[in-house]
């Protein structure tokens, strides 16, 4: 006789150990990202070739890199670029691993001083490429927001370029014209070129937006910064 049934524990009770990606879900809720965080690496600790794993551990060290912990954010973006690579290394022709490496690199070249951002530039803008050119609407034109967002923060002395991000981001909205990160990115760059009424009008996108099933939590933070960013906009 078989002695356990699939979901039951060895008391006959029901497993009810959660999913990491139902607490993902929840990542802007305390706690909720770690915990998921922590079953991906135990899963990639058992085994090192579950590349699932792998880029979901990255992507949930980069929402904790962006949005945990103050003290714990450096720790937490540098582990996303090592489960990052693992991700690359099992399937270094799928887009996932390359983004999220790029993703966990420009935060800290965003976060932690010209020094950073002087060291990860270029792999950076190497890695999004990459995903460009093995599926360019890899979640909804993430690469070409990334990338806008590069050409934006970069100085023109090291090759960015305002009208290159713009280019980019426009790119991005082809993929998801609602997206809210990709237009409070885009009314940054038209802020900083001068062009005050379409900046106005890329934030207003941003509050009109509906929220995305998928993003919703990411979608919160941009609503919030895109009023901010209105409310200074002279």
């Amino acid at each position: 006789m078989v002695a356990f049934i699939s979901g039951l524990d060895a008391r006959g009770q029901a497993d009810v150990t959660p999913s990491p990606d139902a607490l993902y879900a929840h990542r802007d809720e305390p706690g909720q990202a770690a915990k998921a965080a922590e079953l991906w690496s135990k899963r990639l600790t058992a085994s090192a070739s579950d590349f699932e794993a792998a880029w979901k551990l990255s992507r949930a060290r980069y929402w904790l890199g962006t949005n945990g912990p103050a003290a714990d954010r450096r720790a937490a973006l540098e582990a996303g670029m090592d489960a990052a690579n693992k991700a690359i290394a099992q399937q270094p022709k799928r887009p996932e691993g390359h983004f999220w490496l790029a993703a966990n690199m420009g935060a800290l070249a965003e976060s932690f001083g010209m020094s950073q951002g002087l060291k990860y530039r270029k792999p950076i803008r190497a890695s999004l490429e990459e995903v460009l050119r093995l599926d360019p609407g890899f979640a909804d034109g993430s690469a070409d927001r990334a990338l806008g967002r590069w050409f934006y923060k970069v100085p023109g002395l090291f090759g960015g370029s305002n009208a290159r991000s713009e280019e980019h981001l426009r790119k991005s909205l082809t993929y998801d014209p609602q997206s809210t990160a990709s237009w409070f990115f885009l009314g940054e760059t038209l802020e900083d070129m001068g062009r005050k009424a379409d900046a106005r009008a890329a934030y207003q996108h941003v509050l009109d937006a509906p929220f995305n099933p998928t993003w919703t939590p990411e979608d919160k933070i941009w609503k919030a910064k895109a009023k901010t960013a209105l409310a200074g906009l002279k």
